[in-house]
């Protein structure tokens, strides 16, 4: 289907839309992992700049994991952490936890950032990686 070609014929245009959905989904599976892998990398490298003696660890860095599911025309992906700091972190905890103890500290936005880094481009780097496959 690349080219602008035109088809007259039902069976020709099925036979092309057949063609391109054996390419589509596979690349954008890949296109949608590698764009998984990118919000990673920069939630790693903002959740690595907290200042402070109580300094994000590498054990809170390394609990955030990247998982693709594919799906039959491309993918879904889950970038997450369970640890249990994550959400103070990012939004920051001001009050009594659960335990009495009293905090206030400040939010250290490490998701919002890598997100509104790389959602503005993302439609626009998956249409691309598609097309190119079909091309």
């Amino acid at each position: 289907m690349s080219g602008g070609r035109r088809y007259t014929d039902a069976d020709q245009l099925a036979a092309a839309l057949t063609q391109a959905a054996a390419v589509v989904g596979p690349s954008a599976a890949a296109a949608v992992r590698a764009e998984a892998m990118v919000l990673h990398a920069g939630i790693l490298a903002g959740a690595s700049g907290r200042p402070g003696p109580n300094a994000v660890t590498g054990q809170y860095r390394a609990s955030w994991q990247v998982q693709v599911f594919p799906r039959r025309n491309g993918a879904d992906a889950v970038v997450g952490t369970f640890a249990p700091q994550a959400r103070r972190l990012e939004l920051g905890f001001y009050g009594a936890d659960a335990l009495g103890r009293v905090y206030a500290q400040p939010p250290f936005p490490h998701v919002a950032p890598a997100l509104a880094t790389m959602q503005s481009g993302f439609a626009t780097r998956l249409a691309a990686a598609v097309m190119g496959a079909m091309l």
